[in-house]
C-alpha cells in the first residue's frame, strides 16, 4: 500500500513567475493526461487536483516558451516553482483549454505582434467588429457587430480592466462609448466575447463585450513621436516612477493633434495622462490603482449628402455646416484589489470613479426644420459615475472521483449622476435658439450573480444566472413646477454553457443565454415603466480547433433574436420603437505561425438580419453589415525588422428598411514598417494604401440643402481617411 500511495490522484501547488521573479498571472496548466486545466491567479500561484506521478503537464502563455513538467512524487508534496522564459510571439503557446473565451486568446496573438496607434482602432481586433468616426475624429465611434448598427455602444458593452465604459442615458445616444481616454501603448491585451452568455457581463451585453486590460508592469521606459500629413503629430511618454521586489508604478502621457483631410481643419487636439501603482504579495493580495486624464476638443465637417458632392457644390472633404464639433473630458480612478484566502478561495474586489464632461455640435438635416438658422444641435451633459462589485471565487470543489466544481458570486452597483442633460437648437455654436430637452438623470443599477463551471473529464458545463435592479429618476428642468418621474425594473438573465475539449488543441462548445440593455431613463418614464429591458436570447454552436501547433481555425454558427424596445434618438429628443429583430451568422477564422516572424490571420462574417415585425420587402434592418472580413499579414523579428499589412472589407448594405438606398461597402489595406536599431525604433505608418476612395459611415437622411424648394432622402457619408502617411521615432531606455 505504501508502494502504491504515490499512484494516486493528488494535487500539485506552486507559483509560476517571470524570468525577474515577478508573479504572472493567467498562465495556463495543462494536465495532458487527464485533460484538466487551471490558471495561475492574480499573484502567480496555482493549484492543479487529480494530477498524479508521471502526468506531463504544460505551463504556456504568450510570449514565453511554452514549459513542460513530468510531474515527480516531489512536485505533489512540495510547492513548485515555474520560471518561464521569454520567447517571440506564436501560436503553439495557446493551449485550447474548456474556457468560455478561448477565442479571445488565440486573437491575442493578433494584438501582440501588430500593435494599434488608438485604442479605438484595437476594437477591430474583435473578429467581426467594425468601427467608423463622423463628426472630427473626437466623437466616439460608431461600431457594427453581428449584424447589430450598435451605433456609439447600445449592444456592445465597453469597459477598461473591469471599469465600465458606455453610458447610460447619453446626451447624444443610449450607451454612448468614448474609448479615447485610453492611450493604446498601455493596453496588454484585449479580452472579449460575443453574445449574452456572460454572468460578470450585464448592461449592453448583448451582441457581446469587449474588456481592454491595461498593462500593470512596463519593460522600458519609452517616448515616441509621430509626425505626417494632415498637420498631424503625437508625442507619447512611458516612464518607470520605481520597481522594487513586490511593487511598481508607472506614468503615461499622449499628446494628438491633426488638422484631419478636410477642407475645413478639424483643429483636434487631445491629451491623455495615466498613472498606475501595483503591488504584488505572492499567494497573498495584489492591489492596483489607476489615475487618469482625458480631455479633447475638436472642429467637425459632419456628414454631407451625396448630391451635393455630384452637383458639385463640394468636394468629398467639404461641408455644408463646418461649425460642428465638441469637446469633451473624462476623469478617472480605479482601484482594484485581490486577496486570496487560501489556495483555492479569493475576494476580487473593485471600485471606480469617475467625472465626464461633454458637448456636442451637430447638424445632420442642414435646412430641412429651420430654413433661416439651419438645423444645428447641441447635445451637452455634466456626469458623476460610481461603483464598486465584489467577486467571491472558490474552486477544486471536489464532487466526486472524475467531477470538479469552480463557483464564484458576486455583488456590485453602479450610479449615474448626470446632470443638465441638454439637447438645444443652435447657431454657429454661438446663439442657444430653442431648448428641446434639459433634465436631470440620476440611475442606479444594483446587481448580483452566480457562476459555476462543472468540469468532469472532457466536459465543462457551466450554469449561470445574474439578476440586475434598475432604479431610474428624471427630473425635467423645463417644466414650471418641480417634474420628478420615477421608475424601477428587475432583469432575470439566465445562462447555460456547455464546453468538449477534445484534446489540448480541440474544443467544441455550445453556449446559450439571456442578455439585455437598458433603454434610455427619458424613454423609461415616458412610457411608465414598459419595455425598458428588452431581452436578447442568443445561442452559440462552435469549434476551434488546432490541427498543427502553429495553425488556429475557429467556426459558429450563431443566433440572437431581440424583444422589442424603444430608443431614446437623442439627435431629435424623441422616442422611437425599433420592433423585435432576428439575427443568424456565420463566423469563421483561421491564424497561422507559418515560422518565427511571419503571421497570417483572416476572418469572414456573415449575418442574415431582419425585423420580424414588418411584412417582408420592408423588414431589413438598416446598416446593418451582412458580409465583413479583416486580415493581414505580420512580420515579427525578421532581423531588426518588423511590420504588418492588415485589411479590412465590409459589403454593400441596406440604408433603409426597403433596400432602395445602399450604403456602398469598402476595402481597404493599411501598412506599417519598423525597423529597429540597438535601442532606437523608425517606422513608417500609412493608413489606405492604395488610396481608395471609400466612405467610412453613411446613413439614409432626409435633408433640405438651402434654396432648395423640398428635402430629398438619399445617403449622407463621411468620407474615408485617404492615402495617410506618418512616420514615427521612439527610444527606449
Amino acid at each position: 500500500m505504501l508502494l502504491a500511495t504515490p499512484l494516486f490522484a493528488q494535487t500539485m501547488r506552486g507559483k509560476v513567475v517571470n524570468p525577474q521573479n515577478q508573479p504572472l498571472e493567467d498562465v495556463g496548466i495543462f494536465n495532458q493526461n487527464t485533460g484538466q486545466h487551471s490558471h495561475t491567479d492574480a499573484t502567480g500561484s496555482f493549484t492543479m487536483i487529480n494530477t498524479s506521478v508521471g502526468d506531463s503537464v504544460y505551463f504556456s502563455i504568450l510570449g514565453y516558451k511554452t514549459h513542460l513538467i513530468a510531474v515527480s512524487q516531489n512536485d505533489l508534496t512540495t510547492a513548485v516553482t515555474v520560471t518561464m522564459q521569454t520567447s517571440s510571439i506564436s501560436l503553439d503557446q495557446i493551449v485550447l483549454t474548456s474556457e468560455i473565451t478561448t477565442l479571445s486568446r488565440i486573437v491575442d496573438v493578433d494584438v501582440q505582434t501588430n500593435p494599434v496607434n488608438s485604442s479605438q482602432e484595437i476594437l477591430r481586433k474583435v473578429p467581426g467588429l467594425i468601427i467608423g468616426q463622423h463628426a472630427g475624429g473626437g466623437k466616439a465611434e460608431q461600431i457594427f457587430l453581428r449584424g447589430f448598427d450598435v451605433d456609439h455602444g447600445t449592444d456592445v458593452a465597453l469597459s477598461v480592466d473591469g471599469m465600465p465604459v458606455n453610458m447610460v442615458s447619453h446626451a447624444h445616444g443610449q450607451g454612448y462609448a468614448d474609448l479615447h481616454f485610453v492611450i493604446p501603448e498601455t493596453i496588454e491585451n484585449v479580452h472579449f466575447g460575443k453574445g449574452p452568455y456572460y454572468a460578470d457581463k450585464g448592461n449592453f451585453n448583448t451582441a457581446g463585450f469587449v474588456d481592454l486590460r491595461l498593462r500593470k508592469t512596463l519593460d522600458k521606459s519609452r517616448v515616441s513621436l509621430e509626425a505626417g500629413q494632415f498637420n498631424t503629430s503625437r508625442l507619447l511618454g512611458m516612464f518607470n516612477v520605481f520597481a522594487s521586489e513586490n511593487s511598481n508604478a508607472y506614468i503615461a502621457s499622449e499628446l494628438y493633434l491633426t488638422d484631419g483631410p478636410f477642407n475645413s481643419p478639424q483643429n483636434f487636439n487631445r491629451i491623455n495622462v495615466m498613472g498606475r501603482y501595483n503591488y504584488n504579495l505572492f499567494a497573498d493580495q495584489e492591489l492596483n490603482v489607476t489615475a487618469s486624464y482625458f480631455t479633447s476638443k475638436w472642429d467637425a465637417s459632419g456628414q454631407i449628402p451625396q448630391r451635393a458632392v455630384d452637383q458639385g457644390l463640394i468636394d468629398r472633404f467639404g461641408a455644408i455646416d463646418d461649425t460642428e464639433g465638441g469637446q469633451t473630458s473624462r476623469t478617472n480612478l480605479l482601484v482594484a484589489h485581490t486577496k486570496k484566502i487560501d489556495d483555492d478561495q479569493q475576494f476580487k474586489t473593485r471600485a471606480f470613479l469617475s467625472h465626464y464632461d461633454f458637448e456636442l455640435y451637430s447638424n445632420f438635416t442642414f435646412f430641412l426644420d429651420d430654413p433661416v438658422n439651419g438645423d444645428q444641435i447641441r447635445q451637452k451633459e455634466d456626469r458623476m459615475i460610481a461603483g464598486a462589485e465584489s467577486v467571491y471565487q472558490k474552486k477544486n470543489i471536489t464532487l466526486g472521483t472524475n467531477t470538479q466544481l469552480e463557483f464564484q458570486s458576486g455583488l456590485g452597483f453602479r450610479y449615474d449622476n448626470a446632470n443638465d442633460i441638454e439637447l438645444s437648437k443652435t447657431l454657429n455654436r454661438q446663439t442657444t435658439l430653442d431648448r428641446i430637452a434639459l433634465g436631470d438623470v440620476d440611475e442606479v443599477n444594483t446587481y448580483g450573480f452566480a457562476n459555476a463551471e462543472f468540469q468532469t473529464g472532457k466536459w465543462k458545463f457551466n450554469p449561470a444566472l445574474r439578476l440586475d435592479y434598475f432604479k431610474f429618476d428624471y427630473v425635467n428642468a423645463l417644466t414650471e413646477t418641480y417634474d420628478n418621474q420615477s421608475e424601477s425594473k428587475l432583469a432575470v438573465s439566465p445562462k447555460l454553457n456547455t464546453i468538449y475539449s477534445v484534446s489540448r488543441n480541440w474544443q467544441l462548445f455550445l453556449k446559450s443565454g439571456i442578455g439585455f440593455h437598458s433603454n434610455d431613463t427619458r424613454v423609461v418614464v415616458a412610457n411608465n415603466g414598459e419595455d425598458i429591458l428588452p431581452a436578447a436570447y442568443g445561442v452559440d454552436l462552435g469549434t476551434i480547433v488546432k490541427p498543427i501547433d502553429k495553425l488556429a481555425l475557429n467556426a459558429t454558427v450563431w443566433g440572437l433574436f431581440l424583444e422589442q424596445e424603444f430608443v431614446y434618438v437623442g439627435d431629435a429628443g424623441i422616442v422611437e420603437p425599433s420592433g423585435k429583430t432576428r439575427r443568424m451568422g456565420l463566423e469563421v477564422g483561421a491564424r497561422y505561425q507559418l515560422n518565427d516572424w511571419l503571421y497570417l490571420y483572416g476572418d469572414i462574417n456573415y449575418t442574415h438580419a431582419r425585423s420580424t415585425e414588418a411584412p417582408e420587402g420592408e423588414d431589413l434592418i438598416p446598416l446593418a453589415p451582412d458580409l465583413t472580413s479583416a486580415g493581414g499579414i505580420l512580420i515579427e523579428g525578421l532581423g531588426n525588422f518588423s511590420g504588418a499589412w492588415t485589411y479590412r472589407f465590409v459589403d454593400d448594405r441596406p440604408a433603409n428598411e426597403d433596400g432602395s438606398i445602399t450604403a456602398e461597402g469598402y476595402f481597404i489595406t493599411d501598412l506599417n514598417l519598423n525597423y529597429d536599431y540597438k535601442n532606437w525604433t523608425f517606422g513608417v505608418i500609412i493608413e489606405n494604401l492604395f488610396d481608395t476612395q471609400w466612405n467610412e459611415t453613411q446613413f439614409a437622411t432626409e435633408s433640405r440643402l438651402f434654396n432648395e424648394p423640398a428635402p430629398v432622402e438619399e445617403i449622407h457619408f463621411t468620407p474615408g481617411t485617404p492615402f495617410y502617411l506618418r512616420g514615427k521615432v521612439a527610444v527606449s531606455f
